[in-house]
């Protein structure tokens, strides 16, 4: 394929979570770029499993870390997280047309390091006695991307800078967990992850203030009135403020976080 804009839709499509992952870190990141492109949505996106079985996030029990099964349950939780972000990271890329091509090169270099995470994971998992889709998972980060599909400031407030941010805040307790329950591969792992998500997150701010000036739109105030608009979730402490402020947030954003 000679276009990286199309060429996402590759991997994106793909249905099988390992296969996926797989064609996604071997995507040619020095593709040429058809920045204009407006390129029509085949079906079957994104494409998914049979298993796990996708449930509402509140019939999501937290696991017992008393047991084998419990802790797997947790680190498939985090795996499911990042197969969903490989998904996110694609679709952007094809889905939106218009940006500088640096855009698109953020967002596969992006959606590669998901595939590293995911892999990481997946092969812990089989370490364990598991794999991915052994146990049930929701579908809320997905739900986010369909309710922001024709917006892309909406998409960049609310996925990397909103639902990914979330992931910075919630990474130390759940690596103290894992690591309580004395998996320390899990809690290594997590390390990894949080310093790539920290390079995330920083990528939707650049992006956000990016649109934002383009727009004319005051960031703050934009982005209370997108997440009203979306639904998005209300952001609970605690806070990891200093990824957040590695991650490009204001101090002004940061103090906004604990405003009802």
């Amino acid at each position: 394929m000679s276009d990286l804009r199309l060429a996402t839709l590759v991997p994106l499509l793909i249905t099988d979570a390992p296969a996926k992952a797989a064609a996604t870190l071997a995507l040619d990141g020095g593709l040429p770029v058809d920045v204009d492109a407006v390129i029509t949505e085949p079906a079957g996106i994104p494409g998914r499993p049979e298993l796990p079985r996708l449930v509402e996030h509140v019939r999501l029990k937290p696991p017992s870390m008393r047991t084998a099964a419990g802790i797997a349950a947790l680190v498939h939780a985090i795996a499911h997280i990042e197969l969903n972000a490989i998904d996110l990271a694609l679709d952007i890329c094809w889905r939106f047309p218009g940006m500088p091509e640096v855009f698109y090169r953020d967002w596969l270099r992006i959606a590669q390091e998901e595939a590293k995470h995911f892999t990481l994971l997946r092969e812990h998992l089989l370490t364990l006695g598991f794999d991915y889709g052994d146990f049930d998972a929701h579908n809320a980060l997905w739900d986010m991307a369909e309710r922001t599909r024709h917006d892309l400031l909406a998409r960049i407030a609310l996925v990397p800078r909103t639902l990914e941010a979330r992931g910075l805040d919630a990474s130390p307790a759940v690596k103290r967990k894992l690591v309580g329950a004395g998996d320390k591969r899990a809690g290594e792992i997590l390390d990894v992850i949080l310093h790539d998500e920290i390079g995330h997150v920083l990528a939707g701010n650049r992006w956000y203030r990016f649109l934002c000036e383009q727009r004319g739109l005051d960031p703050i105030t934009t982005y209370a009135e997108l997440a009203a608009r979306h639904q998005a979730p209300k952001l609970r402490a605690p806070f990891n403020l200093e990824a957040r402020r590695a991650a490009g947030f204001e101090e002004a954003e940061l103090a906004a976080l604990s405003q009802p």
